[in-house]
């Protein structure tokens, strides 16, 4: 069935590419190209890594400073940030164009300059299959569903690999110091609920919101999932020396690596499944393997 539908999308697509594509993008804004990019500069970094994740790496002429996946991008021209991108440099790049997210302030001075400016921004699994599936018709691409194909795999194999009594257990999962947290409603969310686990940040808090450190406290996950430039001090917050999770050292630290695969809602998310679960499988050995 899937291929089925794989064909007959990728026919659409092709039909579509022959007399030019209109999409509504995640600000309303009408974009209308008649042909297929080839000079792409993209301000967000997991559009990035959709773009090249699609095959089309090698029409990039820029990116933002945090695009830093596949390592090939890393020699473009780095543009500032989603919040602070360099305008006169976008423009002189000429690109046919440009993707940033919907939070991005300086979308609307591209296109006022005349860019054709697509602003992207995936926040859940269904958003970043929407999200594929338009920058496939954008770019060209004759089929999304190999690349949606590899997330859902990633997310099985992860789900296979997740230890039985690791299951049920209350996750703290931090973003960055504040403390923010990942909410159930995030797409980090939505991966531990998938794997299992329970998110002690319920969904009424928003995506990422900053927590009252106490909640920590009140809740005491059995697991903490946090960058490893944070753990040193973390035990040392006020009350947070009593929390099990880090009593016990039942805790997965993540690198700057680590970190970008498992916060970005992109062609990557599978992959951010399968690192938690590898953790777990540490913290929580089946019982064959002792």
């Amino acid at each position: 069935m899937k291929q089925i539908i794989g064909m007959l999308y990728g026919a659409l697509v092709s039909t579509l590419a022959l007399a030019g594509v209109q999409i509504t993008d995640d600000k309303g804004h009408e974009v209308r190209l008649e042909q297929a990019p080839k000079r792409i500069v993209s301000l967000y970094p997991s559009l990035t890594e959709a773009v090249c994740a699609l095959g089309r790496c090698q029409d990039l002429v820029g990116v933002d400073r945090y695009s830093n996946f596949p390592a090939s991008v890393r020699a473009l021209p780095q543009l500032g940030g989603g919040l602070d991108p360099q305008i006169e440099a976008v423009f002189a790049l000429k690109p046919d164009l440009v993707l940033a997210a919907s939070s991005s302030p300086g979308a609307d001075r591209l296109a006022a300059l005349g860019l054709k400016v697509v602003q992207l921004e995936p926040k859940d699994y269904a958003d970043t299959v929407r999200v594929l599936r338009t920058l496939a018709t954008l770019l060209g691409v004759a089929d999304a569903q190999p690349v949606i194909d590899k997330i859902d795999a990633d997310f099985a194999a992860a789900q296979a690999q997740m230890p039985a009594q690791a299951r049920g257990k209350k996750v703290y999962f931090e973003v960055s110091t504040g403390p923010y947290a990942a909410g159930a409603s995030s797409f980090i969310g939505q991966t531990l609920q998938r794997l299992g686990l329970v998110n002690i940040v319920g969904p009424e808090l928003g995506p990422f919101p900053k927590i009252n450190p106490e909640l920590v406290v009140r809740s005491q996950p059995d697991i903490v999932v946090v960058a490893d430039s944070s753990l040193a001090g973390m035990a040392e917050r006020p009350g947070w020396g009593q929390v099990r999770a880090l009593q016990a050292h039942r805790v997965c630290t993540f690198n700057k690596d680590d970190g970008d695969v498992l916060v970005r809602a992109g062609p990557r998310m599978g992959q951010g499944a399968l690192r938690l679960a590898q953790c777990l499988r540490r913290l929580y050995p089946p019982k064959d393997s002792l």
